[in-house]
């Protein structure tokens, strides 16, 4: 299951087999075997919600499907796993409070949890972390504050269908007929170290009434 899922091997190349120590009959071998577990904090997930994530056997396979991890590599989810198990098990084991923003880093395509061999949900558990770090205020007020305008757009229709189309009028003739922003109010984070694609033509709504 390993190979299969991580590279689609017969065989895997990096598990290794260990038979104990020597026996009588064994012409070498190790004298004595030692076998050390490292619980790091796994037990605290016993019986919770994240206890379907101690079956995980580390294959990758989540990793190869998942959008994000392949736009921002590995090295961006700042710990010891990464990808969407990394972003359910990381916050178990140094605390939602350090390591909260990695479960907001998903799309929630679900094609982690489709692809893993253990059938592991990290989608739910995923939502499960943000809803912890919501209800802990861990979350920072811009962010709140936006999310509760972008609930009051969605929940209406007509205000939503025109502050979209506001939207795209406004960065297309920002962008000035180049296609992309160099520089975006209150969007800096992403501006500092990449240009912004500007949108193109109408809003997806009104192409499809267009269509319809």
């Amino acid at each position: 299951m390993l190979a299969r899922s991580a590279t689609g091997q017969e065989m895997s190349v990096y598990t290794t087999f260990s038979s104990g120590p020597r026996r009588e009959a064994d012409p070498d071998g190790p004298e004595e075997y030692h076998v050390v577990l490292l619980d790091n904090g796994r037990s605290a997930m016993l019986g919770g919600d994240f206890q379907d994530m101690l079956r995980c056997i580390r294959c990758g396979a989540c990793m190869n499907h998942c959008p994000v991890y392949q736009a921002v590599g590995g090295h961006a989810y700042g710990w010891v796993y990464p990808g969407p198990m990394g972003a359910v098990l990381t916050p178990s084991l140094i605390g939602v409070e350090t390591g909260g923003q990695l479960p907001n880093a998903s799309t929630f395509c679900g094609r982690c949890e489709a692809v893993c061999p253990m059938r592991i949900p990290l989608p739910k558990m995923m939502r499960h972390w943000r809803e912890r770090e919501f209800e802990q205020r861990l979350t920072p007020s811009a962010t709140r504050w936006g999310l509760g305008f972008w609930r009051a757009l969605c929940t209406r229709p007509a205000l939503y269908r025109l502050f979209t189309r506001a939207a795209v009028l406004g960065l297309g003739c920002l962008a000035l007929g180049k296609g992309r922003l160099r520089w975006l109010p209150l969007g800096g984070g992403w501006t500092d170290h990449r240009d912004f694609p500007a949108p193109q033509g109408g809003t997806f709504q009104a192409k499809w009434r267009a269509r319809k």
